[in-house]
């Protein structure tokens, strides 16, 4: 990609290169972890301390759950819990080879489900890019008190055609090997993540080196490099489902995605419903949202509204004080 991208220019090359060696090379810290509330299968539920209505945060199957909880500064979880709410967070866990046939609803009736079941009450679910897809699932099969989504993919047939192309390009290229392991691996998903902004992707590492030297700024770079570039990997049951069944042939925007006969439909649940969108979102562009509910239109990346900056102010406080009109 740097080959592609860089041409003959070998000082944007050195640049790229140094911002990666000051990448492999930063120290990583290691925090706490939240307790464990509850647990079904290889998934957790993670508690803040919080008290009242359970606020369940759905990470999506890509990545793990951490950019929810990133660092002191910039968990959205603890902020939520410092201010008088209850917010859990799942923790998918590592699926093996033996889990081949758990597709993306198999997670949810699996693995999500029991959990909400143990909480003893309604929750209100927050599902972040997959998580939200998953999360109006979930709440089309129990009882919930509200569903956010942020940046979460409905109508699939709204990516650009080169993305969508993208991606069959590259399941097909991934499938002989996911279906002789059962798995697909992080790595072969965040290669396609990089295709969709290649010279964005080389430039943050360029960048990175004007300031390798700032050690602040390292931090904050590593912890969410390191949370982007792993992640467990997908059953093979889920990939096929996310690749062929939703991106490819739009299940869940025609109204045919069903989880053990049931139509998941996000406009007959009946509950208060928030869609966040970014229309700067290059993996989760705005019009792919399902258009039902509220709805807060914001300008910042995927991931920087979640840890971004101004996130915070465009997205964290909106997306309380809506919980808070909840009751």
């Amino acid at each position: 990609m740097l080959r592609s991208e860089a041409g003959d220019d070998p000082a944007y090359t050195a640049a790229v290169l140094a911002g990666v060696r000051a990448y492999q090379r930063a120290p990583r810290s290691i925090r706490a972890k939240p307790e464990i509330v509850a647990r079904a299968g290889r998934a957790r539920l993670l508690g803040f301390g919080g008290a009242g209505r359970p606020i369940v945060f759905v990470p999506s199957l890509i990545n793990g759950p951490e950019i929810l909880d990133l660092d002191t500064d910039r968990s959205l979880l603890r902020w939520l819990a410092a201010r008088g709410f209850n917010p859990l967070l799942l923790d998918w866990g590592t699926p093996d080879g033996d889990e081949r046939d758990r597709d993306i609803g198999g997670h949810v009736r699996d693995l999500l489900l029991p959990l909400l079941a143990y909480l003893g009450q309604a929750p209100v679910l927050v599902g972040y890019c997959l998580g939200g897809t998953m999360a109006i699932a979930a709440a089309t099969l129990l009882p919930v008190a509200g569903v956010v989504t942020i940046a979460a993919p409905w109508n699939f047939a709204n990516y650009p055609g080169s993305t969508r192309t993208g991606t069959t390009q590259l399941w097909r290229s991934a499938k002989e090997a996911a279906e002789t392991t059962g798995l697909l691996p992080i790595e072969v998903l965040q290669a396609g993540f990089w295709k969709l902004d290649p010279q964005r992707t080389l430039a943050k590492y360029a960048r990175l080196a004007e300031v390798a030297d700032d050690a602040h700024a390292l931090a904050r770079f590593v912890v969410v490099e390191d949370w982007a570039n792993g992640g467990p990997p997908l059953t093979l049951a889920a990939a096929r489902q996310l690749f062929e069944a939703m991106i490819d042939a739009d299940l869940p925007g025609h109204g045919q995605w069903r989880i053990d006969g049931r139509a998941i439909d996000p406009a007959a649940l009946g509950v208060p419903m928030l869609e966040v969108v970014s229309e700067v979102d290059r993996i989760v562009p705005a019009s792919t949202a399902s258009g039902i509910g509220d709805r807060i239109a914001l300008r910042l990346g995927h991931v920087g509204m979640i840890v971004g900056g101004s996130g915070r102010t465009r997205l964290w406080e909106p997306l309380a004080e809506w919980l808070s009109a909840l009751g």
